[in-house]
């Protein structure tokens, strides 16, 4: 009988397994990722510009 280490997450993918840290970084990975897409979506590309829009949006929607 195989024993599955209770430290290893099982995550199907390509059929391997990895560890809490590689599944960890791999979640991040896909959360930036996602950031990315979104910023390049709305035309921004610094954290600076995303603050300022929310800002400005914030100003807007006190202003109705």
């Amino acid at each position: 009988m195989n024993k599955i280490d209770p430290k290893k997450k099982h995550v199907e993918e390509d059929e391997f397994f990895f560890d809490e840290e590689e599944y960890d970084d791999l979640e991040l990975l896909e959360r930036l990722e996602s950031l990315r897409e979104d910023m390049e979506d709305l035309g921004v590309k610094t954290l600076a510009e995303v603050v300022q829009r929310i800002n400005e949006l914030h100003a807007a929607l006190d202003q109705k």
